[in-house]
């Protein structure tokens, strides 16, 4: 249960996703668009239109699991640029957390969602 870390495989869907949908349309996108399989253990990342949303789509022992997380304000970073073929591209575990927690590798800075939040956090002053 909550599994998830940098020995598990992550592929990143390139399209805007309907956030409500759940397990099984996920699921039947994973299978009917990526060309994979769901249960195979992999995680399946799907982010909205607004980029304020995110699912991890996830198979453990014992069923599926599905991660969701919405932002108070801001948006998800976008990675690279995928190839216009892609639909899904893999990524590498530090890349999903980068997305999760707003860091932009490139210019050394993180998304504003985090600037608000530190402000509104005194512990996280000092940290960040």
């Amino acid at each position: 249960m909550f599994n998830l870390n940098d020995s598990l495989r992550y592929f990143l869907y390139d399209r805007p996703t309907d956030m409500r949908k759940s397990f099984h349309t996920l699921s039947g996108i994973v299978t009917n668009v990526m060309g994979r399989d769901p249960y195979d253990g992999d995680v399946y990342i799907f982010i909205n239109r607004a980029r304020n949303r995110i699912k991890l789509l996830h198979w453990e022992s014992g069923g599926m699991v599905l991660y969701s997380k919405l932002l108070e304000e801001g948006t998800f970073a976008r990675l690279r640029a995928f190839d216009d073929d892609a639909v899904y591209e893999g990524i590498e575990w530090r890349d999903l957390v980068m997305i999760v927690e707003g860091i932009v590798e490139d210019r050394g800075s993180r998304r504003k969602r985090l600037r608000s939040l530190r402000n509104s956090r005194p512990e996280l002053r000092s940290n960040v």
